[in-house]
């Protein structure tokens, strides 16, 4: 029987005690704030006490991050992430990141095609959504290759020091997949 969150490259798994080093990278990289919600540096006590505390119940936590692992190697190369889980309107947003390293690979492409499958055929999930900067062609692409259409357009939406860019709302209808 062929696994629910891997494919013949990539697994997606819980986070582990060892993955600290990564995501302190990543959570402290200010390059990559702009994408997300990050406005400040995390320490090591903060990650580590997320990745102990960490529930995998996205009824209670209301979100769920995995690791995206090559499975030839067990190398992590990024997260993907299911977050504002509304579990009464079965949506969720949908949040990718692949480390600069392993970019252009077709990680993110496999991960976000099997958190669709998962939060389709596991989950029970309706659709699932993302917020991605108009400029940011490559996340655009990975988005749309994985069935993600382009809904609307967010004016000013995301503030990249002093001036704002505005972002694409994109949609995944998962139970049309």
């Amino acid at each position: 029987m062929k696994e629910l969150l891997e494919d013949d490259e990539i697994r997606l798994r819980a986070l582990e005690p060892e993955d600290l080093p990564l995501l302190y990278k990543w959570e402290n990289d200010t390059s990559l704030w702009s994408a997300g919600s990050g406005i400040a540096p995390f320490s090591r006590k903060i990650l580590w006490d997320y990745i102990e505390n960490y529930s995998p119940d996205i009824y209670a936590a209301r979100q769920l991050r995995l690791m995206i692992e090559v499975k030839a190697t067990g190398e992590a190369v990024g997260t993907v992430d299911l977050y504002d889980f509304d579990p009464h309107n079965k949506r969720a947003g949908i949040g990718l990141l692949v480390d600069s390293l392993h970019a252009g690979k077709g990680y993110g492409s496999r991960a976000l095609a099997l958190m669709v499958v998962y939060a389709r055929k596991f989950i029970g999930m309706h659709q699932l959504w993302a917020i991605v900067a108009v400029d940011n062609a490559p996340s655009l692409a990975t988005f749309r290759k994985c069935g993600f259409k382009i809904c609307g357009r967010l004016r000013s939406w995301l503030r990249r020091e002093s001036s704002y860019v505005d972002a694409y709302s994109l949609q995944h209808l998962v139970d049309e997949s």
